[in-house]
């Protein structure tokens, strides 16, 4: 067992960690090339300064909570912190990331580690909760919603037994093997899922761009909707 948690922890880890990074520095491109390239001079006209104090006004949400969604908005942003303060600066992880990457990010105690994931932890079941049971959100959801929360569900609550041996009912090695390996695969399928917006959320932001349409192009779209009595 030892070998194998060694081996998840050295060429598995790098190796998962090279998936993520390229599937997203791959999105990255995409999105750029969409926007440069495709966009041409329309860009010269384009409100920046407006969008990037939108896209500011994401990092908290209060004033883009929709009426009868705020308790899972306000869960869901919450989640968010969890899933983004633990990986990158629990202690163990911070020498992770300084073996592999050569980073020495600043390191959270142990304490406030806990507390944090058994936050995310909560989160993440009022979440799915909030998907399975209320008509409006179930409606909105789709199965890759749920395997997604249950994917990042089980690193959080696998690491939390295997560094917790009291409350943990299962050997140490195992738990701490599947913590890994969860963890591994959530890394890979991070540039092909909803994850992925954790580096492209500028550009999830920035609709003004995306929906800039050539002249003429609203006609068009109001007929192919509405008729040709839909054109102004």
């Amino acid at each position: 067992m030892e070998q194998w948690i060694s081996f998840a922890r050295g060429p598995l880890f790098a190796f998962s960690l090279l998936v993520m990074i390229l599937g997203l520095v791959r999105l990255t491109i995409i999105q750029i090339y969409s926007l440069v390239l495709r966009k041409g001079r329309r860009l010269r006209n384009v409100p920046w300064r407006k969008i990037a104090v939108d896209a500011a006004s994401w990092v908290i949400p209060i004033r883009h909570l929709i009426p009868g969604t705020r308790f899972f908005s306000i869960a869901s942003y919450l989640f968010h912190i969890g899933i983004i303060a633990v990986p990158l600066f629990l202690m163990d992880h911070v020498v992770l990331w300084k073996d592999f990457c050569g980073i020495n990010l600043p390191a959270i105690g142990r304490q406030v580690g806990d507390t944090l994931t058994l936050f995310t932890i909560v989160c993440i079941v009022l979440l799915f909760g909030c998907r399975l049971f209320i008509p409006r959100l179930r409606s909105m959801s789709m199965f890759m919603d749920y395997v997604v929360l249950a994917m990042i569900f089980v690193p959080f609550a696998s690491g939390y037994l295997a560094s917790h041996p009291h409350v943990n009912p299962f050997p140490w090695q195992v738990m701490m093997l599947v913590h890994i390996l969860s963890a591994e695969l959530l890394f890979m399928a991070v540039p092909f899922t909803k994850l992925s917006h954790i580096v492209l959320f500028f550009f999830d932001r920035i609709s003004q761009l995306h929906w800039q349409l050539r002249p003429g192009a609203g006609d068009q779209v109001a007929e192919a909707l509405y008729g040709e009595e839909a054109r102004v």
